[in-house]
């Protein structure tokens, strides 16, 4: 026992995280994750692309660097004046002189990132403090042959990046890029003046550099040129200082991204897979998850389907109880006919057969009835979806639907129908022929449980406040009352059932279909109403008839 319990351990553990491994390997492939993922990146891209660009362009840097190196060009260029230019016959550097400067200054006002250069008047360098030190530079230079894919790949990034900076760059800038430390002197000698700038060295690197000219009164006799190499390396300590910023913001934003797929992706997915189930369930329930937790859009998309789902399933029984009762309902007349027919043949006098006929033409016509009020069942819903509300004056309504009232109806028993209620303005949205039957179907009832001479009164009434949809807008309140033997108690919710009938004595058999208050329920429910039947108390507690009541939202503030 003990060992079969270790051997299935590990297999449990590892069936575990394998499907654990799966479900992430699906969440960190799914299309979402690699949107939200992908817009973090794009912000962050942005922002290191700013942040770059900022730390190459601070011209404050650059500015004091400037500063600094034009302090020690002009040191160099008036110790050079005083020291190293011969005034007659006219005033012309002295080459040797110049270059002994220059190599007493090297060793204390040159560092070693810096390099002095000095040009005489016809821009021919005559010294340089790295030849004049002896300073030798190493660079490596790349393998014999074509470029590799990544050294193609890798200039084709810098070009990219180079075009990005020069945006970023004015008109001057750029043409600073662009020039060379001779052509720099030649312009600070052609126009006397200090040229400084940033430009970039033969191998790409970028050298901030000033000259100025050699000036001992008005003629320029040269030109000194102190650069600076070190601004690469200060551009290249802050990004370095940067990277670790980047990498935790990276790990931010994937694990952001992570946990936004989970908390939006997952479920979904469930949902999605429980849909699945719904549509290959062949008509048995699914459970749908509500995400009761959930209070945002997905909550409120799992609750939805939930709710949607529950109503499809149970319009799905509605309908099977529905046909259910109709195959019922309809065998019953079918059946009378069948045996009416197969015994006509052998009726043995006329006075049998017509009886016989009687019975099969009844039955047809109960038939006729029941198809008629079934299909006009089946059509209520589409009916209500496809037309419009509108706004009735419910009292005029049912004022002029009770003085259209066929009066051969009632005329024969002396029924009198009665409108109560104050004559004002009472307001719903309603529609106007589903609605008329609701009340035309209580009427008709209420006559035909009347006695002779009898009353029908229908009263228009507000709810009490407590009752409505919202305390200062109680809902409107319609009953139907008549004199009749009332109804009994257990049955005040079963008549509202289906093919259900309770028809008074002397009525005959069949001549109803039991779909009218199960009709007018389906058209007060869609309204956003409630109907319910309870029995008229009279003066000695006893029954003195029946009343239905409608209440329908009333329209407006």
């Amino acid at each position: 026992m003990a060992s079969d319990t270790d051997t299935r351990n590990p297999d449990r553990i590892g069936a575990l995280l394998r499907r654990s491994l799966a479900e992430l390997r699906a969440l960190v492939t799914s299309r979402i994750f690699r949107r939200i993922f992908l817009l973090h990146m794009l912000a962050l891209v942005w922002l290191v692309a700013g942040i770059f660009l900022i730390a190459e362009n601070r011209r404050g840097l650059v500015q004091a660097k400037m500063d600094s190196l034009s302090a020690q060009a002009g040191l160099i260029a008036n110790l050079l004046v005083e020291t190293a230019v011969e005034a007659a016959p006219e005033p012309r550097l002295d080459r040797e002189a110049a270059r002994e400067v220059l190599r007493r200054l090297s060793r204390i006002y040159v560092p070693e990132e810096t390099r002095a250069l000095i040009y005489d008047h016809e821009a021919q360098l005559i010294a340089d403090s790295r030849l004049i030190a002896g300073a030798v530079g190493v660079e490596e230079l790349p393998p014999p042959g074509e470029a590799g894919l990544g050294e193609a790949a890798g200039g084709l990034v810098q070009a990219m990046w180079s075009g990005i900076q020069n945006v970023a760059r004015d008109e001057s800038e750029r043409e600073a890029l662009r020039r060379s430390a001779l052509d720099e002197a030649r312009l600070a000698m052609q126009e006397g003046r200090a040229v400084r700038g940033v430009r970039r060295g033969p191998s790409g690197e970028l050298i901030v550099s000033v000259t100025l000219p050699i000036q001992p009164i008005q003629a320029v006799v040269g030109a000194v040129t102190f650069e600076s190499f070190d601004l690469d390396a200060l551009i290249a300590a802050e990004r370095r200082a940067i990277l670790p910023y980047i990498g935790f913001a990276a790990l931010v934003t994937f694990l952001s991204a992570l946990g936004l797929t989970v908390y939006i992706a997952w479920p979904i997915r469930r949902l999605a897979d429980k849909a699945r189930e719904v549509r290959l369930a062949g008509g048995r329930r699914v459970p749908i998850p509500r995400l009761a937790n959930r209070k945002d859009e997905i909550g409120h998309l799992g609750r939805a389907f939930a709710d949607m789902t529950t109503a499809l399933y149970d319009r799905l029984d509605a309908i099977e109880s529905f046909a259910a009762d109709v195959s019922h309902e309809i065998k019953n007349p079918l059946t009378s006919i069948r045996s009416a027919a197969e015994v006509l043949p052998k009726a043995p006098d006329a006075e049998r057969r017509d009886k016989l006929i009687r019975v099969i033409q009844h039955d047809v016509k109960r038939l006729d009835r029941l198809v008629t009020d079934i299909s006009n069942a089946s059509r209520l819903d589409a009916e209500l979806a496809r037309d419009d509300l509108a706004l009735i004056d419910l009292d005029r309504f049912l004022r002029d639907l009770i003085r259209g009232y066929d009066p051969e109806r009632t005329g024969a028993r002396g029924v009198r129908v009665r409108v109560e209620g104050e004559p004002s303005p009472v307001l719903v949205h309603a529609h106007e022929g589903p609605i008329g039957r609701v009340f035309l179907n209580l009427v008709d009832n209420a006559i035909t449980f009347s006695p002779e001479g009898g009353e029908v009164r229908v009263r228009i009434e507000r709810a009490p406040l407590g009752r409505g949809t919202a305390a200062t807008r109680p809902p409107v309140r319609v009953s139907v009352e008549d004199e009749g033997p009332g109804i009994p108690p257990d049955n005040l919710e079963t008549i509202f059932q289906r093919f259900y009938t309770q028809r008074p004595q002397g009525s005959a058999f069949g001549s109803h279909s039991g779909l009218g208050l199960s009709i007018c329920r389906q058209i007060v429910d869609a309204h956003g109403g409630r109907i319910w039947a309870e029995n008229r108390r009279g003066r000695g507690g006893g029954v003195a008839g029946a009343r239905f009541v409608v209440e329908l939202p009333r329209a407006g503030r």
